[in-house]
């Protein structure tokens, strides 16, 4: 087996874990996977709301994995600019999820008061 198809395939099998950590997570399991909640002390884990990052995580991982399949198809039909689409993407879904994840405290299970309502 030549190198192309031996990086594909390790490619393709990293995908498919992906899809299927992914269906894990989407059932609200699998917070002992997520750095940073794992390691929180039981006080600090009851504030927020782990099935639905685990679900959020999910999604992220079906992305990463759809962008994968770019790689495979630039890999298998020798067209670097589907590579490069997908790495591109894998970039961008890795940072649009952090920024999500970090800012406005979605995943609290009470978020912040908001200072700028208006009195009613």
């Amino acid at each position: 087996m030549d190198e192309m198809k031996s990086g594909a395939l390790v490619i393709g099998g990293v995908a498919l874990m992906l899809v299927l950590l992914g269906l894990y997570m989407l059932q609200g399991k699998g917070t002992f996977l997520i750095a940073g909640y794992n390691t929180m002390p039981k006080e600090e884990k009851a504030k927020y709301d782990g099935p639905a990052m685990a679900r959020f995580i999910g999604k992220l991982l079906f992305a990463l994995a759809f962008s994968m399949l770019f790689w495979l198809a630039g890999m298998l039909l020798e067209k670097s600019w589907m590579f490069y689409i997908g790495v591109a993407l894998f970039l961008g879904f890795t940072g649009a999820a952090l920024i999500y994840m970090n800012t406005g405290g979605r995943f609290l299970k009470q978020p912040p008061a908001r200072g700028h309502e208006k009195n009613k």
